[in-house]
């Protein structure tokens, strides 16, 4: 009995991580199929039968390359200041904007200032440690009033890592980790039951 329960543990492991993705994905190929017109899905454009699950992402790439190409040239970016300028204008809107854009920047864009390096901290009080990650070094006032250099550090809530703290400490205050941050997120995700590659020895 001990054996097929631990046989039926193994079973819900395996199936439910599976499953749930197959349901994600499922659910955003719909909804990108939703988005773009039927009769600019590629099964009605070539005469397809059937459906093809997803097939407007193909749309969705072309589009994002073609904004991407447009705003990466002198008049593209001046048009986007232009638009950014009449968002700016909505009240409301424009926190939100900018937050969110701030944030997409941060995270996406290949010279922004991402998370650098996974670190260890003494967090919420000192005798507990937690995985963090910087995010820069920070020289103005604070760094000023407190006399010592900061390390900006972003310590996020687990199992939702989206969510978080910003902090500032004093560098002397941190612990580098050899780990990656990809790893050090597999870590905090999983709530330490998903350890990160063991570095090679010497």
């Amino acid at each position: 009995m001990k054996n097929l329960r631990n046989y039926f543990i193994s079973g819900l492991l395996f199936w439910i991580p599976l499953g749930l993705s197959i349901v994600v994905i499922k659910f955003f190929l719909e909804l990108v199929n939703d988005i773009v017109p039927p009769e600019y899905l590629p099964e009605s454009l070539f005469n397809l039968e059937g459906s093809i699950p997803g097939s407007g992402i193909v749309w969705v790439i072309l589009i994002l390359i073609f904004t991407g190409a447009l705003v990466s040239n002198f008049i593209g970016r001046k048009l986007v200041e232009l638009w950014e300028q009449l968002l700016n204008r909505i009240p409301g809107f424009r926190g939100i904007y900018k937050a969110l854009k701030q944030l997409s920047d941060t995270v996406l864009s290949p010279t922004g200032n991402s998370f650098k390096k996974a670190v260890l901290v003494e967090y919420p009080r000192k005798g507990l440690w937690t995985i963090a990650f910087q995010t820069g070094t920070y020289q103005g006032e604070v760094a000023n009033k407190i006399g010592e250099e900061i390390i900006n550090i972003y310590v996020p809530t687990t199992p939702n890592p989206t969510s978080g703290f910003f902090i500032m400490l004093p560098k002397a205050e941190i612990i580098e980790l050899d780990m990656s941050v990809d790893e050090a997120f597999k870590l905090i995700i999983s709530t330490g039951v998903v350890e990160p590659n063991e570095l090679p020895k010497g």
